[in-house]
Order: C-alpha cells, then sequence, then structure tokens
C-alpha cells in the first residue's frame, strides 16, 4: 500500500508552482517503449503498453484518482481504455501468430478501400464524439479531444492488423495532441507527444522496408515454383 500511496503521490517539482506526476511520466515512458517493441514487432509490447494506460488513466481521471490537475481530459482518459481493450485483441493476434511458427506480425499496405474507411472513421468519428465529449466537459478545444481519442483507436487497430499506414495515423494524433496537452497543463505527456512524433516517423520507415523486403521474398519464392533454376543463381 505504501508504493501506491507514493506513487499516486509523488511529483517532480519544477518550480512556479509547476511540477511533473510521477504517473504521468512512468506511464508516457511504458508508451514510449511499446512503441519501440511494436516497431521491432515484439509481442511484449502490448502488455507494456497496458501498463502505461493504466498509469495514465489514473492520470486523466483526476477527480476519481486524486490527481491535482483539475483539468478533465475524457478524450484522454476514454482513449487509455480503448488502448487496454484494442491491445489485449493485438497481443492476442500477435501470439497466435507466433505460436504458429510465424512471425508477431506482417506488415503490410492496407488497401485503397481500406485507407477511405480509416479516413472516414477518423472525421466522422471525431464529429460525432465531439458534440458528447463537449456536454461531459471536456477541455477546448473539445475536437482535439475527439480527434485524439478516434486517431488513437485506429492506430492501434492497425497496428495489431500489420498496417503500414498505422504510423501516420499516429503522427495525426500526436501534431494535434501537443498543443492540447500543453494547454491543459500536462507537459510530461506533451513533450512526450513531441518525441512519438519523431518516433512514428522513423516507425513508418522501419515498417515500409520490412514490407517490400517480404514483397521481393514473396516475389522470389513464387518465381522459384515456376522456374525451379532461380534457387540455383
Amino acid at each position: 500500500m505504501g508504493i501506491l500511496q507514493w506513487l499516486f503521490d509523488a511529483r517532480i517539482e519544477l518550480g512556479n508552482g509547476q511540477y511533473l506526476l510521477w504517473r504521468e511520466v512512468l506511464g508516457n515512458l511504458f508508451g514510449l517503449l511499446s512503441a519501440l517493441g511494436g516497431m521491432r514487432r515484439k509481442v511484449w509490447a502490448w502488455p507494456l503498453g497496458i501498463a502505461g494506460n493504466l498509469l495514465l488513466l489514473t492520470v486523466f481521471l483526476g477527480a476519481v484518482f486524486g490527481t491535482p490537475n483539475p483539468v478533465n481530459l475524457l478524450g484522454q482518459a476514454g482513449r487509455q481504455v480503448m488502448f487496454i481493450l484494442t491491445s489485449i485483441y493485438g497481443w492476442y493476434r500477435w501470439r497466435a501468430a507466433r505460436e504458429h511458427g510465424g512471425t508477431a506480425v506482417e506488415p503490410r499496405w492496407a488497401s485503397w478501400g481500406t485507407r477511405a474507411l480509416l479516413l472516414a472513421a477518423l472525421v466522422g468519428g471525431t464529429a460525432l464524439l465531439t458534440p458528447i465529449f463537449q456536454a461531459l466537459g471536456s477541455y477546448e478545444p473539445v475536437w482535439a479531444d475527439a480527434w485524439i481519442f478516434m486517431g488513437s483507436l485506429l492506430a492501434t487497430y492497425g497496428m495489431a492488423k500489420g498496417w503500414v499506414e498505422f504510423w501516420l495515423i499516429w503522427v495525426a494524433v500526436d501534431l494535434v495532441g501537443v498543443p492540447l496537452l500543453w494547454s491543459a497543463g500536462y507537459y510530461a505527456s506533451a513533450v512526450m507527444y513531441v518525441i512519438y512524433g519523431v518516433f512514428t516517423l522513423s516507425g513508418f520507415f522501419v515498417w515500409w522496408r520490412v514490407s517490400a523486403r517480404q514483397g521481393r521474398e514473396r516475389v522470389l519464392v513464387e518465381t522459384a515454383h515456376l522456374d525451379p533454376t532461380v534457387t540455383r543463381r
């Protein structure tokens, strides 16, 4: 109980009444490590991310868990719950693929139809959730909170499916998330979003190269079946 009490109360004093909660710092650190594991297609990325989500959930639901920051970010809190549920799906999917003798995930490009659906879901979901979050008293601009929620949902689902484009959805989330979190006083999360933005661009190119390499390997295998002499060249 002593450790839990310390975790809920511990903060880093910045002076002039400003501070960072250790829960916020650790939650974002776990999220960054999870993203690193995702880039390397490691199954442990999912449970580590869930641990970070649980910590951040206590931060953004300040009225419930005693966070001193009075600002309510319901989209940020809600997306932690969504992360946990979607991560359980991704964890199961990657483990199943690994247990069947393959890699955890095979990066591939989504079809144009899927891309259109992702974009429609991002814009439409943001429009739908904005008045709901506004009625619940979320921080302004509420559309930004809704955008972050929807983008995070789609990006996490895309990662579970192995779509290369999921990294670009994260970039779109980070571009909106940095100014929103900074203005709301969640400085640790805002700084981490900047780091995430750089990292997600790197992850996009890593998965792009992996997808291209796997495509070339499939072509060689298919060609070898048609012309057995290819394997001897």
